[in-house]
């Protein structure tokens, strides 16, 4: 897939998959726009991009946990006169814990910005990247996206929910240019374990951010890029483990895992 001279907004952008999706589509040639809640790493990230890659490297500070932050990401794209090819929502959060004792003001975060704020944001792009025919749109799910995951029901939920989605915009989409894809990886260092306050649900060897962030771009580089994918044979070969299983059974083992 040829990423020269378009423009790619990535969500989540000031570390993780976010930053390195960014990095690497700016490798590839292509002008980024970075939207996080920490406009200085952003910042320092716009700046590397620019010196090493020379292309042209946008900052928005959004929260996009904050009530209508896709839709006021979209208009400030339209104010700057910004027409995007490619979205990458990498954006997302877990919590960790008994559903019934969670905090509501962290649930309500939870899912906007692992649903609401992704769903809305790709609404409000998806015509003019269909209208360019030269981009993706890429969805981070999770492996945790395959099967009820106890301790972190609301997380599980979000991720099964991103994947449906996406695979449902895929085949809606099929007839035209663009490329759709779930993306599901496993364990990954990043700082997801850190703010989530433990790494107990890291189940599995640990993934590097370059290896995902590249195994999806390998996947949009395809003639036919599938609709959802899991970053690792080694994370795709418990799942299809667990979906062989009844789903009964894959509930017991992962709330075992994951420590419920």
């Amino acid at each position: 897939m040829d990423h020269d001279g378009t423009t790619a907004v990535v969500t989540g952008a000031s570390s993780g998959l976010g930053a390195e999706f960014a990095q690497q589509l700016a490798q590839r040639g292509a002008d980024v726009v970075l939207v996080a809640r920490r406009a200085e790493r952003l910042a320092t990230l716009a700046e590397r991009l620019r010196e090493r890659f020379g292309v042209t490297a946008h900052v928005l500070g959004f929260d996009l946990a904050g009530h209508d932050a896709a839709h006021q990401v979209a208009a400030e794209l339209r104010a700057r006169g910004i027409r995007v090819d490619t979205l990458v929502n990498c954006a997302g959060v877990g919590t960790h814990g008994g559903f019934a004792t969670a905090d509501e003001g962290n649930i309500s975060r939870e899912l906007q910005l692992n649903v609401t704020a992704l769903v809305e944001l790709t609404r409000a792009l998806i015509p003019q990247m269909l209208a360019s025919g030269r981009g993706a749109l890429v969805n981070v799910a999770s492996t945790a996206a395959y099967q009820p995951t106890p301790s972190m029901a609301v997380y599980g939920a979000s991720k099964a929910f991103v994947l449906s989605f996406t695979e449902a915009v895929a085949y809606e989409t099929r007839a035209n240019g663009l490329r759709v894809l779930a993306l599901s990886p496993g364990p990954t260092k990043t700082e997801f374990f850190d703010v989530l306050g433990t790494d107990r649900p890291a189940v599995g060897p640990m993934s590097r951010p370059q290896q995902v962030v590249h195994t999806a771009l390998a996947a949009l580089d395809r003639r036919a890029t599938p609709p959802s994918l899991i970053a690792g044979l080694a994370n795709a070969l418990p799942v299809a483990a667990a979906r062989l299983a009844s789903r009964q059974f894959a509930l017991r083992v992962s709330g075992r895992m994951l420590g419920a």
